[in-house]
């Protein structure tokens, strides 16, 4: 909660969230995909390097980050993906952000 704190309109909260994990993240590193979404293309037990945020109009109503994929760059859910051999920062950030989306919390 507090990196919403005194935040007060859905787009703060969204800013608060996108600019708590983009100076936490360190980037690049590797995740793996752990739960299916609609929106992406990866499946679970899929290893992929993040190279980092996705734009901020992309991230207003949830987190997405940059990966590689079949030659290009594309965003997906922060969601649904797990850091290997990640540092702390990197592992607390993913926490969180996994912690806020599990209770269900919305911007």
């Amino acid at each position: 909660m507090e990196i919403v704190v005194d935040v007060y309109t859905e787009i703060e909260r969204a800013m608060g969230w996108y600019y708590h994990l983009e100076g936490q993240l360190r980037f690049p590193f590797r995740a793996k995909c752990i739960v299916r979404r609609v929106v992406s293309p990866l499946r679970p037990g899929d290893e992929i390097e993040v190279i980092g945020m996705a734009p901020e109009e992309e991230c207003e109503h949830e987190m997405f980050v940059m990966i590689r994929w079949n030659k290009r760059r594309l965003a997906v859910p922060l969601s649904q993906l797990e850091g290997l051999g990640v540092d702390k920062h990197t592992r607390q950030a993913i926490g969180d952000w996994h912690y806020w989306v599990r209770k269900g919390y919305e911007f």
